[in-house]
């Protein structure tokens, strides 16, 4: 596995290095990093949250609507119903299934509001859905594909929506914010968040208070970037501020003392480089204290060495940041890995308290970033209370609660040559939600298990360039595919206040669903093999499952529809977990416009049946054998595949459920088709992007690639290679 491993960090970190490369911050030298001990003996409560929007339709006493991304404006993904509980869960039924079209990804989380569930999937497609019957009561389609350009190479689809006042908003993929009418689906305003000549993309979702609605993005991996979140009037789309991640080119002076204080953790000319920084998930808003607290990503280039050479934190970079909600300006920070060089962002869910921690009731944050450990953090001061590994972590030891840092292990930078480390850049948790039950005390994360291999080895570090003929020096462009078994996940119960793990459900694969949990003692999570499941929220004992018949990776929703509690998913394994990992992601045999995406709704003694579907398996390669492999075309192409294709095809061109097998398409048998929807992008509103640099020779190279790797797989499954009767379409 170590040697696929270097390979395929190659492939992921190619903007760095051969390997996986990172690069980092660190929280500033003194103020809210400090902490005085660790959270006290197992236990806590939420108090009552501070004033609601009455036009946000929700609190914490009452569960009929789930109206925000997780229930509530504290992010907890749990619910106060308890109609359905341990003692009656096995009843729970099918009470109707709606198909979704056209939709390549169904990692999303659904709303629920006044018996609608709203949706987002795909490329930003927004479906409002009667929970009662399952009719469709509109689609909206934003129509990205034809205004995102090169963005729709790089993106999945933003995961969720926002509610207030009659309103949806939802982010598309090439950068806009879009305000809806909820009744009608049409389009109140709309405003782009992003210059139009910028890399980054929407694909998070938006959050609501206070009458403002904030956005961020992302696109770290993708050029010179700089970090931001934006909160416009939610009436109007006007802009009312926005605060940035990181400082720019210091001789154009500062925004505001936060970035001239960040600009001292930085050094060399990070601004021209890159930076990063973007807030493309974790967006909670504290009604208690209004404010906003953002969790923000990792640097670009991921490595340090070439974003800021002599090091530093690089604020605030993998930091969480306190902002007032009103203004945006900046309050405190944490953060949780200064000097970042993994990509381990905090991205991931901030979840707020009111926790009892040594006879004292107080404010808290919940957060398990990509990097492994469990952070407890005092949100009035942003003080750090404790933190604790929750997954294999081999990149630091534990965290310095005097100083807030964490205290790394020699040689986990890679300093000393390629090294192996715990987690990999896919997190030990990544942005699935974990959900917080106040009638447990727990928190259910969605856990990952799988080590990265990270160096520079291929870099000359005097100019930071490739080291000729050394760039591909122990990797094939691609075509190592990776092996099943190099990951697993898990559903862990942890206690935030003792820190430690109270039980674990072992998941198939290494990519798993969001959670939800309810007073009801239970939880739910969906499984990249289709599984949607209950647990008991105390035990971990399995109490019910349902066969989605396709993988799911958003999390599900629970709310009341004429007094009758509702459980809804999105099952729709496209682009769950990254696609690249050819098959380590493709394992559970989910094919791309061959599995349906689902909206499936769940009740007490529901009765329904799902249409039927295909059943879980690989598509089968083919080949023209009058087709002669050039070897060094095939080279050629495997490099070129690697830089274009790779990320939604798949390591190997072993296709993962978000794009189709090019080893079974036989568009890459006719030269003019190939040309056709590559090159000249005909194939645009399904979602295949437009590559038009690629020379007619180019296509060529692809083309010999993907015969050899036809017929590597056939040989190898020893299966006969047959001519297609037809095209067909990706």
């Amino acid at each position: 596995m170590t040697k696929w491993l270097e390979r395929a960090s190659a492939l992921v970190g190619g903007t760095a290095g051969v390997l996986v490369l990172a690069g980092g911050l660190a929280a500033l030298p003194a103020g809210p990093a400090t902490a005085a001990g660790a959270a006290g003996a197992a236990g806590g409560s939420i108090g009552a949250a501070g004033a609601l929007d009455p036009r946000f339709p929700t609190s914490e006493a009452d569960g009929r609507n789930w109206v925000a991304f997780g229930r509530t404006h504290e992010g907890t993904h749990s619910s106060p119903l308890d109609q359905i509980d341990r003692g009656n869960v096995a009843r729970l039924g099918l009470a109707w299934s709606l198909d979704l079209a056209d939709v390549q990804n169904g990692a999303t989380v659904p709303l629920a509001v006044d018996g609608v569930i709203y949706l987002t999937a795909g490329q930003s497609l927004v479906h409002a859905v009667d929970a009662r019957s399952g009719r469709l009561l509109w689609r909206y389609d934003p129509e990205v594909w034809k205004v995102a350009g090169r963005k729709l190479r790089k993106t999945w689809g933003p995961r969720g929506l926002a509610y207030w006042d009659g309103k949806l908003y939802v982010g598309t993929t090439d950068g806009r914010l879009i305000a809806l009418d909820a009744k009608t689906g049409e389009p109140v305003w709309s405003t782009l968040t992003v210059a139009p000549t910028d890399a980054m993309t929407i694909t998070g979702a938006p959050r609501v208070f206070g009458g403002l609605v904030i956005i961020g993005n992302g696109g770290s991996e993708w050029g010179p970037s700089r970090g931001y979140v934006t909160a416009y009037d939610a009436k109007t789309g006007a802009q009312r501020w926005r605060w940035h991640v990181i400082p720019g080119n210091p001789a154009d002076g500062f925004e505001n003392a936060a970035m001239e204080m960040a600009a001292k953790t930085w050094t060399g000319d990070w601004w021209a480089r890159g930076g990063g920084g973007q807030v493309w998930n974790a967006i909670t808003y504290d009604p208690e204290l209004d404010r906003v607290y953002i969790g923000t990503g990792n640097g670009a280039p991921w490595n340090q060495r070439l974003r800021s050479p002599d090091g530093g934190d690089n604020l605030f970079l993998c930091s969480i940041v306190a902002l007032d909600a009103k203004t945006g300006e900046y309050v405190w920070h944490y953060q949780t890995v200064p000097g970042e060089t993994w990509d381990y962002n905090s991205a991931m869910d901030i979840a707020l308290a009111r926790v009892e921690i040594d006879g004292r009731e107080r404010r808290v944050l919940l957060h398990a970033p990509k990097n492994g450990f469990f952070y407890v953090i005092d949100r009035d001061t942003g003080k750090l209370l404790s933190a604790e590994k929750f997954g294999k972590v081999t990149w630091a030891s534990h965290v310095d609660l005097a100083t807030g840092r964490p205290v790394e292990v020699p040689g986990a930078r890679y300093e000393s040559g390629p090294t192996l480390v715990w987690p990999s850049t896919i997190g030990a948790h990544n942005w699935h939600p974990m959900s917080w039950n106040r009638w447990t005390g727990l928190v259910y994360i969605p856990t990952l298990e799988m080590p990265g291999l990270f160096g520079d080895a291929s870099f000359d570090r005097a100019t930071w360039r490739p080291v000729p003929n050394q760039l591909n020096t122990g990797i094939d462009g691609g075509t190592s595919d990776a092996p099943e078994n190099a990951g697993t996940s898990a559903l862990v119960a942890w206690d935030p206040l003792a820190q430690r793990e109270r039980w674990r459900a072992p998941t198939p694969g290494f990519w798993n669903g969001g959670t939800m949990t309810t007073a009801g003692r239970l939880v739910f999570q969906g499984q990249a093999d289709g599984a949607f499941n209950a647990y008991d929220a105390e035990t971990g004992k399995k109490l019910w499952s349902f066969d989605a018949k396709m993988g799911i990776s958003g999390a599900p929703i629970t709310y009341s529809v004429n007094g009758r509690q509702h459980v809804s998913v999105v099952a729709g394994w496209g682009a769950a977990g990254p696609a690249y990992l050819g098959s380590l992601t493709a394992q559970h045999g989910w094919v791309a416009r061959r599995h349906p995406h689902r909206l499936l709704t769940f009740v007490l003694d529901g009765k329904a049946q799902l249409p039927p579907t295909p059943p879980p398996g690989r598509e089968v390669p083919i080949d023209d054998p009058a087709f002669v492999v050039d070897a060094a075309k095939a080279e050629a192409g495997a490099q070129l595949y690697a830089g274009r294709c790779v990320g939604c095809h798949g390591l190997a061109a072993v296709a993962a459920g978000y794009a189709p097998d090019l080893r079974a398409s036989a568009v890459a048998l006719s030269a003019e088709a190939f040309d056709s929807v590559v090159r000249q992008g005909s194939m645009m509103s399904r979602n295949m992007p437009r590559f038009e640099e690629l020379t007619p020779a180019d296509l060529e190279t692809l083309r010999h690639y993907l015969r050899a790797r036809a017929r590597e797989s056939l040989a190898a499954a020893k299966a006969p290679a047959a001519a297609p009767a037809g095209a067909v379409g990706r």
